[in-house]
């Protein structure tokens, strides 16, 4: 186990900001990555459902699929903090 806490620099004893930008530029790019994904189907099927009402097929499957790529980025993205906060511990 590291005997300093991560994003702390022990000169200073402050935060150190360059280490806490490198660990969350991943994760920044992650969730926009999966965000972007996932409302692209859900603007699509919403067009779809207003143009050809609330019970459009289409419609309801976009939106599906949007929910869909959302959980699974949501999924992906704590994967990764979890295995990064691992790392970091040491263990």
């Amino acid at each position: 186990m590291s005997s300093s806490p991560p994003f702390v620099d022990m000169d200073t004893g402050t935060f150190d900001f360059e280490q806490i930008w490198r660990e969350a530029y991943p994760i920044l790019g992650l969730v926009l990555l999966f965000g972007v994904l996932g409302l692209l189907p859900f603007y699509v099927g919403a067009s779809f459902t207003v143009s050809y009402g609330v019970g459009s097929l289409i419609g309801s499957v976009l939106t599906w699929l949007g929910q869909l790529i959302l959980a699974v980025g949501s999924g992906i993205v704590l994967m990764y903090v979890i295995v990064r906060a691992i790392q970091l511990s040491g263990t």
